[in-house]
C-alpha cells in the first residue's frame, strides 16, 4: 500500500480516543451536564467560581496526602475516588478555560472534581496524621482567597451541589461550540494523526541494505 490509505484509519483512531476519554466506563452513574441530585451517594457541597480558581493549583497537594492517608473511612475514600474519576472526565484539567471560563464545556465537571478535592481536604483536618498538614494547607488557601478577593466570585455552576453517585462529563457537542476547546482538540487530533502517520512510514521503510 502506498500514499495515504493509513491516514483515514489514523483520524478515526484519534477521534475514537477522544470519545473514549470523554466516555470512560466508570463504576458510578455519569451524565452530560447538570446534576440529577442523586441521593445514592455522598453529597458534596457546591464550590464558587472564585474558590475553584484558587483551589485548582492546589489539587495535587491535596490529592497526594489524601491518597496515602491511613486513617480513612468509606465516606472519605468515596469522595477521593469521585475527585479522581471526575478529573479524568475533565481530561485531567488539560483543556484551556476548563477552570476559568464558565462557557467551557469542561467548567461544570471542573467544579465537581475541585469541590470533591476541597471536601477531602476538610475531612483530612479530622485525621490524626494529616490534621496538621491539612490545616496548614487550608490556611494557605484561605489566605489566597482573601488576598485575591475571590470567595464571592460566582458563575452559573457556583450554587450546584454534587454527589459521588452522579458523575458529570462534558457534552461532546460543547467542544465544537467553544473556541479554545475546539482548537485544543483539533491540535491534539492533528498531532495524533501526524504521529501515527510518521510511525507507519517508519515501519514501512526498509533498513538500508535490506532485501
Amino acid at each position: 500500500m502506498r500514499g495515504t490509505p493509513l491516514l483515514k484509519p489514523a483520524i478515526l483512531f484519534s477521534v475514537f480516543c477522544l470519545i473514549c476519554a470523554l466516555s470512560l466506563p466508570m463504576d458510578a452513574k455519569a451524565h452530560a451536564g447538570g446534576s440529577s441530585g442523586s441521593q445514592a451517594g455522598i453529597a458534596i457541597p457546591s464550590l464558587s467560581h472564585g474558590e475553584m480558581a484558587v483551589i485548582a493549583p492546589y489539587y495535587g497537594r491535596i490529592i497526594a496526602p489524601a491518597s496515602s492517608a491511613s486513617d480513612t473511612d468509606e465516606s472519605f475514600r468515596r469522595v477521593l475516588n469521585f475527585a479522581q474519576i471526575q478529573r479524568a472526565y475533565c481530561l485531567w484539567g488539560t483543556m484551556p478555560g476548563s477552570v476559568g471560563d464558565e462557557d467551557s464545556p469542561f467548567n461544570e465537571c471542573s467544579h465537581a472534581y475541585l469541590a470533591a478535592a476541597k471536601m477531602a481536604l476538610l475531612q483530612m483536618r479530622t485525621m490524626k496524621d494529616e490534621k496538621a498538614s491539612a490545616g496548614d494547607l487550608v490556611s494557605e488557601i484561605d489566605g489566597a482567597l482573601v488576598r485575591n478577593n475571590l470567595s464571592l466570585v460566582l458563575c452559573r455552576f457556583s450554587g450546584e451541589g454534587f454527589n459521588t453517585a452522579d458523575l458529570i462529563r462534558p457534552q461532546l457537542a460543547g467542544i465544537f461550540l467553544h473556541g479554545k476547546s475546539f482548537a485544543a482538540s483539533t491540535l491534539a487530533l492533528l498531532a495524533a494523526v501526524a504521529a501515527l502517520w510518521c510511525t507507519a512510514r517508519l515501519l514501512r521503510t526498509k533498513p538500508a541494505g535490506a532485501d
